[in-house]
C-alpha cells in the first residue's frame, strides 16, 4: 500500500503561490459523514492556512458521491470560484455498486475538467473499509481533504 508509514499532508506553505484572492468552492457529500467531514475540515484548515479568507470558500451539499458531479457543475456555473473541491467517501460493500458509483465519479470530475476553465479537484477516498477510509481523512496517514486543498491552490493560478 503506497500510503503505509506515510502522512501525505505535509506541505510548506512557503513554496505555494499567494492564496489570499482566490475563491475556492467545496462540494461534499453527505453519505460517510464522519469521513466527508473529516476530509472538509482538513480542506478548509489547510486553505486557511495557506492564506485563502474563510470568507472566500463556498459550501455546498449533495446526496452522496454520485451527485458530487453536478453539484461540481453547477457551482462552476453559478458561482465565481478559482477552483472546486469534490469531497467524498464510497467505500467497499457487497455488491457491485462500489465500482459504478467510482467510476461514474471519476469520469465526471474528469469530464468536468475538460469541459471548464475551472479545475476540479479529486477529493473522493474509494476505501475498501471504514478504517481506511478514518486514516485517511484525519488519521494516521494525515488527510486528503489537505491534500485536496493545496491541489486546489496550485491549480487555480496555473497558468496565471
Amino acid at each position: 500500500m503506497a500510503t503505509v508509514h506515510k502522512n501525505l499532508s505535509v506541505y510548506d506553505k512557503t513554496e505555494l503561490p499567494d492564496a489570499s484572492k482566490l475563491r475556492i468552492g467545496v462540494v461534499v457529500s453527505e453519505w460517510n459523514h464522519e469521513i466527508t467531514e473529516g476530509l472538509y475540515n482538513g480542506a478548509i484548515e489547510a486553505l486557511v492556512d495557506c492564506g485563502v479568507a474563510s470568507d472566500n470558500v463556498s459550501r455546498w451539499n449533495v446526496p452522496g458521491s454520485f451527485e458530487l458531479t453536478y453539484g461540481c457543475k453547477r457551482m462552476i456555473m453559478d458561482m465565481k470560484v478559482d477552483a472546486v473541491i469534490a469531497i467524498g467517501s464510497v467505500i467497499q460493500g457487497e455488491t457491485k455498486h462500489f465500482d459504478f458509483v467510482c467510476s461514474a465519479t471519476a469520469q465526471g470530475i474528469k469530464d468536468l475538467n475538460v469541459k471548464y476553465d475551472t479545475p476540479v479537484i479529486f477529493c473522493v477516498l474509494t476505501d475498501n473499509t471504514l478504517q481506511q477510509a478514518k486514516d485517511r481523512s484525519g488519521g494516521k496517514h494525515g488527510n486528503k481533504g489537505a491534500e485536496a486543498a493545496i491541489a486546489a491552490i496550485k491549480m487555480a493560478v496555473l497558468g496565471s
